[in-house]
């Protein structure tokens, strides 16, 4: 009997060796990761990292990812006629656009970034944009009067959203909505969600500014993300390095894209309240639980400046940022933003 429950607790104990070391050769087993090369696609330079169990997945993830966000492209290019965005530039003013749920979904986030900023987030600014891109192709300044006219029809009350059928309405004649300031974000957010669907364990959305993350690397660490330098010197061409996991970045600057007229250089960010450019700062990155967030309050605290720009992301839960002013080259902080620092 004694025989029997000494066999009976050596096999259990070898049973259990063998699970063991069954399952570290599964974890150790590595894992797979692909880049994509790179693509031209919403007006930006973009590459997508996948990390899978195999190469299939990763690039199955990849092709995914890029599905979503051409999808994403298709559906909010305001410049592209086709599009349901151009359509409701075009057609709200006159009666109610219906459209899918994607672009419905930006838009009633838009909205609630427009109130979480006391309007300095604004997708109603596309009147805004397009006087200004005139004037410079023009090279002249908007006058007072041009710049009175555009405001009577920025602001985001004036954009009626019906959620029982998904249409879109425009209180004001003229009105056109411009969804730069957060449309990359929300495909970053998209093309994640469709990695994971394909199997893919860990990636990397780049979509020029706009990061997103998610899992970890092929060796099961953090992602690094570099913060360019605002100044681009050839030898400190990133300012800042970002560690992160399941998390978006964005960065919004007048560094890369601005108007020109005469002398002056103009940051393609506009303040809605005051119709003017926002040259304060060189730099904000935004570090969020997701793209979209990311990337609209990249573009409020642009608007709002470093003092009210670092009071809404202090009060906003799970997100901080690190600021760089335009007459500056040090970084200011928001008060958790070291965590994410490498020193």
């Amino acid at each position: 009997m004694k025989n029997r429950k000494f066999i009976f607790a050596l096999t259990a104990l070898i049973i259990i060796f063998i699970s063991y070391l069954l399952v570290n050769r599964l974890n150790d087993k590595r894992l797979v990761v692909v880049e994509s090369p790179n693509k031209i696609v919403m007006n930006t330079i973009a590459r997508v990292v996948a990390v899978a169990p195999d190469e299939k997945i990763a690039r199955l993830s990849i092709d995914a990812a890029f599905e979503k966000i051409y999808r994403v492209e298709k559906l909010m290019n305001r410049y592209d006629p086709n599009s349901q965005l151009s359509q409701v530039n075009k057609l709200a003013a006159k009666e109610p656009v219906r459209v899918d749920k994607e672009l419905f979904d930006i838009l009633q986030q838009s909205v609630y970034y427009s109130k979480l900023s006391d309007g300095a987030f604004d997708i109603t600014v596309g009147p805004l944009v397009d006087l200004w891109r005139k004037c410079a192709e023009a090279n002249s300044m908007p006058t007072d009067e041009q710049l009175a006219e555009v405001k009577k029809i920025i602001g985001c009350d004036k954009l009626l959203l019906d959620a029982n059928d998904f249409s879109v309405k425009f209180a004001a004649k003229g009105m056109k909505l411009d969804l730069g300031g957060i449309a990359k974000g929300f495909a970053v957010d998209l093309a994640a969600g469709e990695m994971k669907k394909a199997g893919a364990v860990g990636g990397l959305i780049d979509l020029g500014g706009q990061i997103g993350c998610f899992g970890t690397t092929e060796k099961k660490g953090k992602w690094i993300v570099g913060v360019r330098n605002p100044a681009k010197s050839e030898d400190n061409k990133i300012i800042a390095r970002l560690t992160l996991s399941d998390a978006a970045v964005s960065t919004s600057g007048n560094y890369e894209r601005f108007y020109k007229i005469g002398d002056n250089r103009f940051s393609h960010i506009f303040n809605p309240a005051t119709e003017k450019s926002t040259d304060q700062l060189s730099s904000v990155t935004i570090i969020a639980l997701n793209g979209t967030e990311a990337d609209a309050l990249s573009t409020a605290v642009s608007v709002m400046g470093a003092e009210k720009g670092l009071e809404l992301i202090e009060k906003t839960e799970n997100t901080e940022a690190v600021i760089i002013k335009a007459d500056s080259q040090d970084l200011i902080k928001s008060s958790g933003a070291q965590q994410y620092l490498i020193e």
